[in-house]
């Protein structure tokens, strides 16, 4: 397994709990190498300490960082997966927060990913369905193992074998949410969550806390050199009164970052950004 660090946990956990890595050490889980993705690499990570053979998870735009790879990285990608005959399980669930055009939404608009990537995706963030639960999945099928095996013919005996569906209630707002004004509602949705975003990024900005995401993407990432995360956490909590995630919550390169969630209404994170100028103190 390898992923990019930082992520999002569930990544480690699952793997973890299905057996797919070792135990605990030092700051990770034997068995899962962790690609950093930093201010220093531009939040891409270096893919020439890939492990061959692996599952990489790749998320873009990037929970927790907000950072969206470019045509060029995730090209970069795609070939160093083929070269070395990985599975890029590619998460796309806040490509719907992508409004700049040269950034792509997919990983099969890369040429080749068809032979090296399953794409999940989901209603969640964009429709809000978190609670509903309603994705989907695309497996290739020029997808295969070394063997030839065809990699979606064992997905769809998983599928079929442990898995009943979603709800027929599920699928009709599933629907919905895809015909013409549906698809109006998301995005009218998505730009509300982007303005959020902006507010709590131009705060940071004033404060002279550097931070990255807010304009893609739903999430902040801002970075405070030297400090333990979760003592930024702490300190925001006691002094200003406003929950954030601190960043080593989702991996060893997380230390010193904490993430900022626009999922909220605009009242409230007016309020939280009022409330964040305490820290200019």
């Amino acid at each position: 397994m390898a992923v990019q660090d930082p992520s999002y946990p569930v990544y480690v956990d699952g793997s973890v709990l299905i057996g797919a890595a070792g135990g605990w050490a030092d700051s990770g889980y034997k068995g899962i190498s962790y690609l950093p993705c930093t201010a220093e690499n531009d939040y891409f990570p270096d893919l020439s300490k890939l492990p061959p053979n692996c599952l990489i998870y790749f998320c873009s735009p990037n929970n927790p960082t907000g950072a969206v790879s470019s045509r060029a990285q995730l090209k970069t990608l795609v070939e160093t997966a083929r070269k070395k005959t990985s599975i890029i399980i590619f998460d796309g669930a806040y490509s719907e927060f992508i409004r700049d055009n040269n950034l792509p939404k997919s990983i099969f608009e890369i040429e080749g990913a068809a032979l090296c990537a399953i794409e999940v995706n989901s209603f969640s963030k964009p429709a809000g369905f978190t609670g509903v639960r309603l994705g989907w999945t695309v497996v290739p099928k020029e997808l295969k193992y070394s063997g030839g095996e065809s990699v979606n013919a064992d997905w769809s005996r998983i599928m079929g074998t442990i898995f009943n569906g979603a709800s027929n209630i599920a699928q009709v707002g599933g629907l919905a949410a895809l015909d013409s004004e549906g698809l109006k509602e998301i995005k009218e949705l998505c730009d509300y969550y982007l303005s959020n975003a902006r507010l709590i990024r131009e705060t940071l900005t004033k404060l002279g806390i550097n931070s990255v995401g807010g304009d893609n993407s739903p999430y902040i990432w801002a970075r405070f050199p030297g400090r333990d995360s979760w003592e930024v956490f702490t300190e925001i909590l006691e002094n200003c009164q406003v929950v954030t995630t601190p960043g080593s919550g989702f991996g060893p390169a997380g230390q010193s970052f904490i993430r900022f969630s626009a999922f909220g209404h605009r009242a409230d994170v007016e309020e939280a950004c009022k409330r964040l100028e305490k820290l200019n103190g």
